[in-house]
This record gives C-alpha cells, sequence and structure tokens, in this order.
C-alpha cells in the first residue's frame, strides 16, 4: 500500500470538507493477526488476516453520521465521505456532539515511552506452532488428563491514525502475543476441563509455553469429582483470575454514558464512599507495556493518570466529550472509538489498592466459604446492583479446601458487595486490570 494511515485519514477528511461538512475526525486502522491451533501434536489450523479499514464522522451543525470502509481506492473515499454528509443532514440533532476544542487536544508525546509495541516483528508461523506443541506436551504429560481441547498461539498488530478537522493528527502501532491451553482431565460424563494463558505486548515478556500447558491441566485435574455447597449466606473469594470482573461492573456503573441515561446503581453517588477506606481505584492510561495504554483518546485528548476511588470516595465519573456535556462536566479523555461508529467512554489500564494477605492466607482466615474461580452467565440489573452468576471453583472449610465445587449460584447487591471488599496481595502487575483477588462477605449460594 503506497499511502501511509496518516495521509489516507487526512485525505478523507479533505474530502469531507469538499463535501460539505464543518467538521469531521477520521481514523485508518491496519491490522495484521496470526493464529496456529494444534492437535495431537500435529498443525490443525492456521490463519492469518490483513485488514486496513477506514472510518469517517461528519458534522453539520448538530448533526452527525459515521460511515465506514475497507475499500482505499480515491474514487470510494470521494463517494463515502459525499454520502457521510448526505447521511448527516437528515440526522436529528445532537446538543452534544462536537471535536475537542483545538487548545485542548494532544499535541507532544513520546510514543516509544508507553512500549505498546515489539520491535522484533511478526514471528514466523513455526516458532508459533513450536510454542503451541509444547503447551499441549506438556499438559499430556500429566497422569488423568485425557485430552487437551485447544491450544493456540497467536501475534497481531494494529495500527491505528486518527486525524480530525481541529488540528489534531495522531497515531500508534500495538503487538500482542498470546498463548492458551485449555485441558481436561478424566473420560465420559467425569469430565472437567480448566484453561491457562497469556498475552504480552512484547514476546520476550510472554510465559513459557509449558507452563501455560502444565497449569492447564492442573488446574483441571484440581476440578475433578466436584459436589454442589450447601445453601446459605458465606464468604466468597473470586480468586484472582475472575476478580477483575467485580471491578468491570464497577466502571459499568460510573461511565458516563451509564449515568446521563440515569441507568446506574451509582447515580446518587458521587463523592460517596462506596468501598472501604482503605482502598483506592488509580486508572493510568500511561503506564508502560500495558495493552490499553495509550497517549491520546480517540478524540483527541491528551490521556493522564487519575483516581477514580480515593480511600473509598468515588470521585467522579469516566467521560467522553459528548457525555461530559450532557452532566456539565469536562471529559476525562476516555474516549474510544471503532471505525463504524461515534466515541463512547471506556476505561483504560485499572489498579485497585492490594491487600497484605496472600491468596492462602485469606482461605486460612475465612474458614468457611467458598472459592471461586470461573463464573457461568451474568444477571446484573443495572439500576439496582442486584448481581447473580453461576460460579465453580471450591469449597472451604476450617481455612482449607475441601472439594471443588460445581453447579451453583452466588447472589447479593454490589453496592453492598463493594464495600465488604478485602483485597489479598497477589495482582499481576502486567495486566490492564490489576485486581487481587478479592473476599467479599455474606454473599448468598444457592447449592445443595
Amino acid at each position: 500500500m503506497s499511502e501511509t494511515l496518516q495521509q489516507l485519514s487526512e485525505k478523507l477528511l479533505d474530502m469531507a470538507k469538499a463535501a460539505g461538512a464543518d467538521a469531521a475526525d477520521a481514523m485508518a486502522v491496519r491490522g495484521t493477526s496470526l493464529s496456529i491451533d494444534v492437535r495431537g501434536g500435529a498443525l490443525e489450523n492456521a490463519e492469518r488476516s490483513e485488514a486496513t479499514d477506514l472510518g469517517l464522522r461528519v458534522m453539520l451543525g448538530q448533526k452527525q453520521a459515521n460511515i465506514s470502509t475497507s475499500d482505499v481506492r480515491e474514487e470510494t473515499l470521494r463517494t463515502m465521505a459525499e454520502r457521510a454528509v448526505a447521511m448527516a443532514a437528515e440526522a436529528p440533532d445532537d446538543p452534544y456532539i462536537g471535536l475537542a476544542d483545538p487548545v485542548d487536544i494532544a499535541t507532544d508525546w513520546d510514543i516509544s515511552a508507553f512500549e505498546l509495541c515489539d520491535p522484533s516483528g511478526e514471528p514466523a508461523p513455526d516458532a508459533l506452532q513450536r510454542d503451541a506443541t509444547e503447551a499441549e506436551a506438556a499438559a499430556l504429560a500429566y497422569e488423568g488428563i485425557s485430552q487437551v481441547q485447544s491450544v493456540s498461539a497467536g501475534y497481531g498488530r494494529t495500527d491505528v491514525h486518527l486525524a480530525a478537522s481541529n488540528g489534531f493528527s495522531g497515531g500508534h502501532a500495538r503487538s500482542d502475543r498470546a498463548i492458551s491451553c485449555v485441558a481436561i482431565a478424566g473420560t465420559g460424563a467425569d469430565m472437567e476441563r480448566d484453561y491457562d494463558y497469556d498475552s504480552r505486548i512484547f514476546q520476550s515478556d510472554l510465559t513459557d509455553p509449558r507452563t501455560i500447558g502444565a497449569s492447564a491441566a492442573e488446574r483441571a485435574l484440581s476440578r475433578q469429582n466436584p459436589k454442589r455447597p450447601p445453601t446459605g449466606a458465606y464468604p466468597v473469594i473470586f480468586d484472582e483470575r475472575i476478580s477483575g470482573s467485580l471491578v468491570g461492573h464497577l466502571m459499568s456503573a460510573i461511565n458516563g454514558a451509564a449515568i446521563a441515561r440515569g441507568s446506574s446503581w451509582l447515580l446518587n453517588d458521587l463523592g460517596a464512599e462506596i468501598l472501604p477506606k482503605a482502598l483506592s481505584l488509580i486508572e493510568d492510561p500511561r503506564r508502560a507495556r500495558t495493552a490499553r495504554s495509550r497517549p491520546f483518546d480517540a478524540e483527541g485528548l491528551p490521556t493522564r493518570q487519575r483516581t477514580i476511588i480515593d480511600n473509598g470516595v468515588l470521585t467522579g465519573w469516566t467521560l467522553d466529550l459528548a457525555n461530559a456535556r450532557k452532566l456539565g462536566m469536562t471529559s476525562t479523555a476516555s474516549a474510544a472509538r471503532g471505525v463504524s461508529g461515534p466515541p463512547s467512554p471506556t476505561s483504560w489500564n485499572l489498579a485497585l489498592t492490594q491487600g497484605t494477605q496472600s491468596r492462602d492466607e485469606m482461605i486460612r482466615e475465612m474458614g468457611t466459604g467458598l472459592l471461586v474461580t470461573s463464573m457461568i452467565g451474568s444477571t446484573i440489573n443495572p439500576n439496582t446492583g442486584d448481581y447473580s452468576r453461576g460460579a465453580t471453583g471450591f469449597w472451604v472449610e476450617n481455612g482449607e479446601i475441601a472439594y471443588p465445587v460445581n453447579e451453583c449460584t452466588i447472589a447479593g447487591n454490589l453496592k453492598d458487595m463493594m464495600k465488604t471488599i478485602t483485597p489479598a496481595n497477589d495482582a499481576r502487575q502486567h495486566l490492564s486490570s490489576v485486581v487481587p483477588s478479592l473476599r467479599v462477605e455474606g454473599l448468598t449460594l444457592a447449592g445443595n
């Protein structure tokens, strides 16, 4: 391709202006992905894809329209711009749309400091196949593992450039390397499965595939001969693998779009204590070597670290420009978008205050209760925070794991649950969501 993503996005802006747009922004995305699946030590599937996608948002007064294409020919782009302007002319007025003020846009950043892309480039397919083969062999080496359901190794790279008629123009590249393994223990009706995986920006940081396979096998074996737990109210520990889901529910509740709609169980809690006083939640979109880091958001505003919850107190919402205007507030540089739609608020890298106990120490202190390691389905009432999810894990008695558990439901109210959270100290620092295992008191279990 002769034109860069910057040239393509800026060309789209010029065409939108020529077609009569008052304002516009354009996004160009080029993605490459490579995936290798192995079964029985042999290659089962290999996929590679490359695509370039373009998105254009145009504004006529307070009307807007979005349009996208994967055809980069000049005649297609011109038609695309003309159609976008025609669509905007028919759209209803929205008093809250609009680009960022030019004085607020990001103008200077050192993308190399973010370490978002591995300079070593795309790995050879045989290197990915070797990773997958080693993970599968490590899992199958465990007695009791009857098969490996799936094992995959993959690579991806995405290049993005955003340009807007307010003068913003910026882009970056990001890469990822991943390995995953799902192992099955037992046979017939007694089969149990579990998994492990790792995903990193840099190949050199990726966990050894043999470690991934061994961990998947050990986890599957530990789940054999499960029982249903007793019904009642018990403390529940959310394992570090799934504890981030609780923070995810909290972030959904403080998303500016939900607040502007009035559909959030935290709607009236700005400035209120929603977590224990010892806990804070920090968002840092500039953390190096982390998947959700970025120097600017999808509206060209510079990102910055912010304390979302400060010693238990909710300090603000997660806002893009439109929702900030609806609420009479200022954007938190939290806009995300794809090529086919307008920006919307999202969260970047999060970190919850860690505790002083290990997960094992927390289990011993809990005495009797449930350790949840995976969850099934979800029933969350966004207005009230009522929470109900299927769960599997391990029953704990006298501070020790007694037996594996399946076919149970845990239920409570998120607002009440958040106030009883106790964190362990086992969060993985390289993840976008750095959340340790969490103990929550008094949840209702539906089992036997």
